[in-house]
């Protein structure tokens, strides 16, 4: 791909033709410059193969769309580009006056963004991000925006969910090589935020500023045993190069009886030359068995600190299994489980980078309100499964902490109301009007607002973050759940609510909306 291809491909056109149409069409009925608010949520958590699920999720991605709204415009090769393009008739899909409004208008600099934090929990059919601006610029942005957010979102959940079952173990991001492409580079930026350590990815690495890790592959084992030389001579190769930072992968041949025994004739040289081994590797077999016989080993021949990196295939539930299955059998063979478990490393590959069980996360982006005359007026989106009906209008997003401190609820009111001025406050279920409930002020501990504004007509007015601050807001909400939520099998559902003036807007705009499909025509 040429340069200016790939600029074509990753800028202002990185959009559905759809969005572009629809932009010609508000053009054509004078529509394209009213004010509109469009609002990005998800509908509900991932479900892994239906066999677990998610109780939370953990936003990311924002930064990265940041960068992209600040550099993606119209250029004038867009221009050819559109103006050439011909609908099944020949005729051309975009005429010159559309052309030429877009390339003056052809940025996003007239948009105002609020968006929860990266690194925050959140909940489905909470705002995670609210666009204002022109209607159709922000139709335009629709596809960038899910495309940045939605798989950010994705990978960062499941990294919190991988972490919280390795009981917070050093986590490393493996996945460069089975990745989607490009997609690898937010891929690991995303698991860094959700709970991994560190990447393999050397470049991603160096971009956000930590070092890469990695050890070495069953290829180096294999490429001197066909010269000859075999597994120990490998290792010591490795030792000669890397001597403080020697971690060797020890299943090439046989893990227990070939693998240790020879890492561990290493590692006394490097002990007697006054270099600190790290660690071995394990990449095949039963993990757990192979982890308590290696710490057995390792401890007989005086290394009883080095860590066990465990891989091949891991995901939150084969570290689950393995962590039990070191708890009920290690002690049978002298280990101690805790001490064990304290010098585990997982390496998690595949599972993590490609989301392995849901691969999407059913991110939507939906117009809820329209500036007409000077007067903001709630859209509304009436579906016959009642949880994808739109909550419209501006609204604020609201976290309600119980006494004990903990998350007990989103909130959704509209943007004239203050929950902390509610007393009681009526917590209302968004599609079920029977499900309610009420907390007096004095039950609760803390209202915390989520959205903050970070782009105001197209200028960043936000200080992003870093990945050390998104890390630390990621714990410290995954910590303030109640535990069932944060189960790996059946979680608890968080509640996500209305208040009672929103309900009541969303009930009337439903009526309306119903009322005037049933209108018969007269004449």
């Amino acid at each position: 791909m040429q340069p200016s291809d790939r600029a074509t491909a990753e800028g202002f056109l990185f959009t559905d033709e759809y969005q572009l149409t629809m932009a010609q069409l508000y053009f054509r009925m004078g529509m394209h410059e009213k004010e509109a608010q469009f609002d990005h949520f998800f509908r509900s958590y991932p479900d892994y193969f239906g066999l677990h699920k998610a109780g939370y999720c953990v936003n990311a991605g924002l930064e990265w769309l940041l960068d992209w709204l600040q550099t993606a415009h119209v250029s004038d090769d867009d221009i050819d580009y559109l103006r050439a393009q011909t609908g099944l008739t020949g005729r051309r899909v975009f005429a010159d006056d559309f052309l030429q409004w877009l390339r003056t208008h052809g940025s996003f600099d007239g948009l105002t963004l609020h968006a929860i934090p990266e690194g925050r929990v959140v909940h489905p059919n909470v705002p995670l991000t609210v666009v204002q601006g022109p209607l159709a610029m922000a139709q335009i942005l629709e596809t960038s925006l899910l495309n940045h957010l939605n798989y950010q979102t994705l990978i960062a959940t499941k990294a919190a969910r991988i972490r919280e079952s390795g009981r917070g173990r050093l986590l490393l991001e493996f996945g460069l090589r089975r990745a989607h492409e490009l997609g690898a580079n937010a891929g690991a930026r995303a698991a860094l935020i959700g709970g991994a350590d560190f990447t393999s990815n050397v470049g991603i690495s160096h971009v956000l500023g930590y070092p890469p890790k990695g050890t070495h592959a069953h290829s180096m084992v294999q490429a001197f045993m066909a010269l000859g030389e075999g597994e120990l001579a490998a290792f010591q190769a490795y030792a000669d190069v890397y001597p403080d930072d020697c971690l060797l992968l020890v299943d090439t041949i046989d893990t227990l009886h070939s693998g240790i025994p020879n890492a561990i004739k290493v590692f006394e040289e490097l002990r007697r030359k006054g270099h600190r081994p790290i660690g071995i590797r394990l990449d095949s077999g039963d993990l757990a068995y192979l982890s308590i016989q290696a710490a057995k080993l390792l401890d007989e021949a005086g290394f009883p600190d080095t860590v066990i990196t465990l891989s091949n295939n891991l995901d939150e539930l084969i570290i689950w299994q393995i962590l039990t299955q070191i708890e009920q059998e290690a002690p049978r063979y002298g280990v101690d489980p805790d001490h064990l478990i304290k010098r585990l490393v997982f390496g998690v590959g595949t599972g993590l980078i490609t989301s392995r069980g849901q691969a999407a996360l059913d991110g939507v982006y939906k117009l809820v309100a329209i500036c007409d005359k000077d007067t903001w007026v709630p859209a509304i989106k009436v579906s016959e499964t009642p949880e994808k009906t739109l909550n419209p209008g501006h609204k604020h997003i609201w976290r309600i902490y119980d006494q004990r401190g903990n998350a007990t609820a989103d909130l959704l009111s509209l943007d004239d109301e203050n929950p902390r001025e509610m007393n009681p406050l009526l917590l209302q279920h968004p599609t079920e009007q029977m499900k309610r409930r009420t907390l007096a002020q004095k039950e609760i501990s803390e209202i915390e607002p989520l959205l903050v504004e970070v782009m105001k007509e197209g200028r960043l007015v936000y200080d992003l973050p870093t990945i050390e601050d998104m890390r630390r807001r990621r714990q410290a909400d995954v910590e303030r759940l109640d535990p069932g939520v944060r189960r790996l099998m059946y979680p608890h559902i968080y509640h996500v609510s209305l208040t009672e003036r929103l309900w009541q807007l969303k009930r009337d705009l439903i009526t309306a909306a119903r009322q005037e499909h049933n209108q018969k025509p007269t004449g």
